[in-house]
């Protein structure tokens, strides 16, 4: 299904992208940053918060480490999210690092595997490799929605296209 170095690039692609969305939002008042602006998740802060609460419940179940996802889940990713946008930039930051050292770390045993996990009151059992896609797919899918929500809001993220990971990373 996939490679490590499938995994690692879309590792370093987050960061790329997550450090666009931050500075973008960076430009942005507080107020901006939580007006309801009509998402499924309301406000470009608590999509953000969103994406870091789920990235750090999918990283903990794919590191086998079913207690601390269950105990990040049970957290409501919107009223104890990051209120103070510095806590949420440095979380944001120190997440993304973590995930990049991880896929990094990751082989094709690893790859092969299976993640057991809750789902509720039920355990299950879903490939390892498709789990590293939908970490990497869900970001993807609502950093989408975050770059709209700041360009509505007259804020200029750079592009989201993937091959231009590999041109901001050449001229870097």
């Amino acid at each position: 299904m996939i490679t490590t170095d499938y995994a690692t690039t879309l590792a370093r692609y987050n960061r790329w992208q997550n450090r666009s969305l931050v500075a973008a939002a960076s430009g942005l008042s507080d107020a901006a940053r939580w007006q309801d602006r009509g998402a499924f998740f309301r406000s470009i802060a608590e999509t953000l918060n969103h994406i870091l609460w789920d990235d750090r419940v999918w990283l903990a179940r794919l590191r086998g480490a079913e207690a601390e996802a269950a105990e990040i889940g049970a957290r409501h990713p919107y009223t104890e999210a990051p209120r103070d946008w510095a806590a949420f930039v440095a979380a944001r930051a120190a997440s993304d690092d973590e995930i990049l050292h991880w896929a990094e770390g990751l082989t094709p045993e690893d790859l092969a595997g299976v993640t057991a996990w809750q789902r509720g009151p039920e355990q299950v059992e879903t490939p390892f490799a498709f789990n590293v896609v939908h970490l990497f797919n869900h970001q993807a899918h609502h950093r989408g929605q975050v770059h709209a929500m700041l360009t509505a809001a007259g804020a200029t993220p750079e592009p989201t296209d993937l091959q231009m990971l590999l041109v901001q990373e050449a001229q870097a």
